[in-house]
């Protein structure tokens, strides 16, 4: 008897600490655009997405706990140039989602050698190392994922109409949003960094982007539906036409460039991944 209550008692302490063990929860920062910034503003969605990408990876991955630093309409630019500002935390986990918007505003790419050299925030290169610098200064052995943007249709705003963009199938400043993707795709491959790769993902193909577009036919004046790419031929006049993606157009993205629901779940499947590669398939905070 007395050997069970001796042995009860070496135990206890094991048992304890297992359990605050396990219970130990991971910090996983999202740095991004109007794409992470919305998970926790669905209302700016007109409430046609109920679940962005940051809530379901967390549902997949016990014990992890997200922070939202997305900002709407930003530019790796100008989240480098505001990263002492941001309130980054220090975390187990980040992960950077930019470009799109670098892309659209015409931003440089700039080269490889502006990223290696540290040239400063004048190009997509520079604004990243600028980025990871301060990622790793904050824990130099945290976890960091890079995610590359999604293709794009023509973009029009929902609750504003009047801002819209065309998609990727065009230039921009003479740039392709691929060249964005590339650069990013050889920052990771370069730092050994982990790189879900959204542009090239057939699962996101820009013909399933949205069902259709909602446009008037130049010859009779009447609303008819347009597929892709048919649709990019077709003009779309923002104070006189009606909005162009009705409900039933929703396809991976709900207005040409957000992802809707079925499009975070493809985001937030390929980042959940990554993460179970990292901590294990099982409980993620518990490797």
């Amino acid at each position: 008897m007395m050997k069970q209550i001796r042995l009860l008692l070496l135990l206890v302490p094991i048992f304890v600490a297992l359990s605050a063990y396990k219970s130990k929860e991971l910090t996983w920062v999202a740095i991004g655009d109007s794409i992470t910034y919305l998970n926790d503003h669905l209302d700016e969605t007109g409430n046609r997405v109920t679940v962005g990408y940051l809530t379901r990876v967390t549902k997949q991955c016990n014990g992890l706990h997200y922070i939202n630093k997305g900002f709407n309409g930003w530019t790796s630019g100008g989240i480098a140039k505001n990263i002492d500002s941001l309130g980054i935390p220090v975390a187990d986990i980040y992960t950077v989602f930019l470009g799109t918007n670098d892309w659209w505003q015409g931003r440089s790419v700039g080269s490889m050698g502006d990223y290696k050299a540290g040239n400063g925030n004048t190009t997509v290169y520079g604004s990243f190392r600028i980025i990871i610098n301060k990622l790793r200064s904050l824990n130099p052995v945290a976890k960091i994922l890079l995610i590359t943007p999604m293709q794009r249709v023509d973009f029009v705003y929902i609750n504003n109409q009047r801002n819209n963009a065309f998609g990727s199938y065009r230039t921009k400043n003479g740039q392709s949003l691929e060249m964005v993707v590339n650069a990013i795709d050889s920052i990771g491959r370069w730092e050994q960094i982990p790189v879900v790769d959204l542009y090239h993902d057939r699962r996101l193909a820009i013909e399933d982007l949205v069902k259709f577009k909602r446009l008037k036919n130049p010859a009779s004046g009447t609303y008819e539906n347009y597929f892709y790419p048919e649709f990019t031929k077709i003009s779309f006049d923002a104070v006189t036409d009606e909005y162009p993606y009705p409900k039933e157009a929703i396809g991976l993205t709900y207005d040409g460039l957000h992802p809707s629901d079925w499009g975070n779940a493809v985001i937030a499947g390929a980042v959940t991944k990554v993460f179970k590669q990292w901590f294990g398939a099982d409980n993620t905070a518990n490797k």
